[in-house]
């Protein structure tokens, strides 16, 4: 049964063009239903054929009992549905045994973008010194609001990425779809003094290609990031959740206020369909709070 697991995770990554991050979740999620399928069945269940319909929504009642998110519940059904569709594809399966299965009512919420006034009290959070932590940390944000790019992206870029004479990035994103991002003069000036002055005071090991460094000269990582924005969030006083994630909405949503064409913001965003994002046309912001 693990090989067909990890036969499905291999066809995410190289023929779907999964993020690593994505196939994470799938096997965290998939190595889960296997474990309760073994707690549930032991030594009786030994191939994939033996899981019918009752064992799976055993499998859901479980994780309602044990209080997930319907949210949470609904991606874990997402995931049982592709893989199970995988097996009948290469012949593992005859039948399906996900295809009625109905995935948990999960509300949809509307993104959450910061005024135009919260994002220049993001902004300017950083400390204004010559520190390289302070550099960094304003490159960062900057670049976080000017681009619109996921946290994984921001993450993994490296300094060959960065054209600040053309004023983009190239922002390799999901499925391989490469896109290139213009990005502001504010931004611009605020990688350059990172990049000179901030980045070789942080930087270990002289060959480390990775554009935003951690304090101990390693790639900053997705966690680090999550907790320098919540960190500049509370300096700031800005109510409620703010993520990298926010950066990202608010992004989109003031681009299409600032008169943006919707296709353009689908590129700049690299969504592969236009239906994502066309969520910030629900948006409303009053003309004072765009820009």
């Amino acid at each position: 049964m693990e090989e067909h697991l990890s036969a499905f995770l291999r066809y995410l990554s190289s023929e779907k063009g999964c993020s690593e991050n994505t196939t994470a979740a799938y096997r965290n999620d998939l190595s889960q239903f296997m474990a309760f399928l073994l707690g549930s069945s032991g030594d009786e269940l030994t191939e994939w054929a033996q899981v019918d319909r009752d064992r799976i929504i055993a499998y859901v009642i479980a994780l309602k009992e044990r209080e997930y998110a319907p949210s949470t519940v609904a991606r874990k059904v997402a995931a049982l549905k592709s893989f199970f569709r995988f097996l009948v594809a290469c012949g593992q399966l005859t039948t399906d045994p996900t295809l009625a299965l109905d995935s948990p009512r999960v509300r949809k919420h509307l993104p959450q973008p910061l005024s135009a006034r919260d994002v220049a009290r993001l902004l300017d959070a950083p400390p204004h010194t010559a520190a390289p932590k302070a550099l960094r940390d304003r490159a960062l944000l900057e670049l976080l609001y000017a681009s619109g790019m996921r946290v994984s992206e921001v993450v993994g870029l490296r300094v060959s990425d960065v054209d600040l004479v053309a004023g983009v990035v190239r922002c390799p994103g999901r499925g391989g779809r490469e896109r290139l991002i213009p990005i502001d003069a504010h931004a611009c000036q605020s990688l350059a003094a990172y990049i000179e002055h901030g980045r070789p005071q942080l930087l270990r090991d002289p060959d480390d290609p990775a554009l935003f460094l951690n304090h101990r000269g390693q790639q900053l990582t997705r966690q680090g990031l999550w907790l320098i924005i919540k960190a500049y969030a509370g300096a700031a006083q800005i109510e409620g959740e703010v993520t990298p994630h926010t950066l990202r909405h608010s992004f989109a949503a003031h681009k299409l206020n600032g008169g943006t064409d919707l296709r353009q913001l689908q590129q700049l965003l690299g969504h592969a369909n236009l239906s994502t994002t066309q969520v910030y046309t629900q948006i409303a912001e009053t003309p004072s709070e765009a820009v």
